[in-house]
């Protein structure tokens, strides 16, 4: 294919735009994304200086490995300097908006990007992304699982273990479907994707958003920059992300479970545009609320980026969810334990528990900022067990439900075991992050299925103790 408008008869790749060429970058932090940043910028033949204020030894290693300048832990007046002397900036996502690279470079003019920004201006293949509070992570997942079912080679990334920025080496998707951070989103000044959807909205992240408003701004430019042919999905049932969607530009789509919504639930099924079935109810695996959300914003962003109707039928029917969202992990006595730890703020925590009838919550960790009050109108929960830092803002947010305060997941598992009847779950669904007590939700959840693991086993060993005896 001959190159047209800049763009190689390569698949994807495409000639820097005049924004990128020739740009000297200082990348403020490092982590998984800028480090695979950087070595891409540097491959580029872009001169890259690097700080990071964490543990000097990654820095030190990849300074050595690319042969740049590595700034630890820079004063503010040498970070002043450091910014200042180059074009472009790019943070870490995750960066807090308070920290003194920013003020560099709005007293600097130097141009703040992403990964998505660097990633767009070297390859040109279709992007869909997907931004919201939760469930980020299970849609991305469900409409990759619709587009390899329709025959479309995709790749997913972003806020996942591949950023976009390293993903494009690849020549063989056609398509990258894209978990967009905010923190990614809010820092892009070029990013527009072909299908751009928004899940929902709630307080998290305030300890690296300066205020609520630059939170809702930074997930709402997924949809700045797209235009005429590209589609926007937007939740009909939340009202900021309702408020927020394009008045022109890109195709509007909505989702939703009430009536109105482009895709939603009528009866037992799940239907698009003029009443169209997309999957019955019964056929989902996994049928809460929010399962059935997660299922319409699927289809809606799949559809958009080019599936057919079966396509989409078959991967949602055959979708069993991912680990450590609304997991079930162990039943005994009548009562069901799952794991939810990928719940990390209070918005996602309301969510799980309204699925079930009556709920003995596991709640706490590392409070992000955000206000716990909000925990008290889950009205399913009908006792608390706190656990890590916040815990007793946990306690002050469930009064005056019965609670108490665990000290470790197995005092916490054993505490709502307690308090728990036939009948009820035991829902870990923290509300808080987990690097208090570890390395990340994954660890807590699966520290939370082996300690229930425990408990059941324990329960068994009296049964048999107790059949013996009689």
């Amino acid at each position: 294919m001959a190159a047209v408008d800049g763009r190689s008869d390569t698949r994807g790749h495409t000639a820097e735009p005049a924004w990128l060429r020739g740009a000297d970058v200082v990348v403020v932090g490092l982590g998984i994304t800028n480090t695979a940043a950087a070595r891409a910028l540097v491959a580029r033949g872009h001169e890259v200086v690097i700080t990071d204020d964490g543990d000097p030894g990654p820095g030190t290693a990849l300074s050595a490995e690319l042969g740049v300048a590595f700034h630890h832990a820079p004063d503010a007046a040498r970070l002043q300097d450091l910014v200042g002397s180059a074009r472009l900036m790019l943070p870490a996502p995750g960066l807090p908006e308070s920290h003194s690279a920013f003020e560099a470079a709005r007293a600097h003019s130097v141009d703040v990007v992403s990964e998505f920004d660097l990633a767009s201006a070297w390859d040109d293949r279709d992007v869909v992304a997907i931004t919201g509070t939760n469930g980020k992570t299970t849609v991305v997942t469900m409409v990759a699982a619709i587009l390899a079912e329709a025959g479309i080679e995709t790749a997913a990334v972003g806020n996942l273990e591949v950023p976009l920025v390293a993903a494009i080496d690849d020549p063989a998707p056609e398509c990258f479907v894209v978990e967009a951070s905010s923190f990614r989103l809010g820092h892009s000044s070029h990013f527009s994707p072909r299908v751009g959807t928004w899940l929902n909205f709630a307080p998290d992240h305030l300890d690296v958003h300066s205020d609520l408003e630059t939170y809702r701004d930074a997930k709402a430019s997924i949809w700045t920059r797209m235009g005429e042919g590209d589609t926007a999905v937007v939740a009909a049932d939340d009202a900021v992300v309702s408020a927020c969607a394009p008045s022109d530009g890109p195709r509007v789509w909505t989702f939703g479970i009430r009536d109105g919504a482009d895709f939603t639930q009528v009866d037992d099924d799940l239907v698009g545009p003029d009443g169209k079935h997309i999957v019955a109810v019964a056929e989902l695996s996994r049928a809460l609320p929010h399962d059935r959300s997660n299922a319409l914003a699927a289809a809606a962003t799949a559809l958009a980026a080019g599936a057919d109707a079966g396509s989409v039928r078959r991967a949602l029917a055959g979708f069993g969810g991912l680990p450590h969202r609304v997991q079930l992990v162990g039943e005994t006595g009548g009562v069901r334990y799952y794991d939810d730890s990928k719940a990390t703020a209070p918005h996602a925590t309301l969510a799980a528990a309204s699925g079930f009838d009556r709920v003995v919550l596991v709640a706490g960790g590392r409070n992000k900022g955000l206000d716990l009050s909000a925990l008290g109108g889950a009205e399913t929960v009908v006792g608390v067990v706190a656990i890590g830092e916040a815990a007793p803002e946990v306690i002050e947010a469930m009064a005056p439900r019965p609670s108490q305060i665990a000290l470790s997941m197995r005092e916490a598992v054993a505490a709502a075991s307690d308090m728990a009847r036939s009948g009820d779950v035991v829902l870990l669904s923290p509300g808080c992050a987990s690097f208090d007590w570890y390395g990340g939700y994954a660890e807590r959840g699966d520290d939370f299925a082996q300690e229930v693991s425990r408990h059941m086993a324990a329960s068994q060993t009296v049964v048999v103790k107790e059949g013996e005896d009689g």
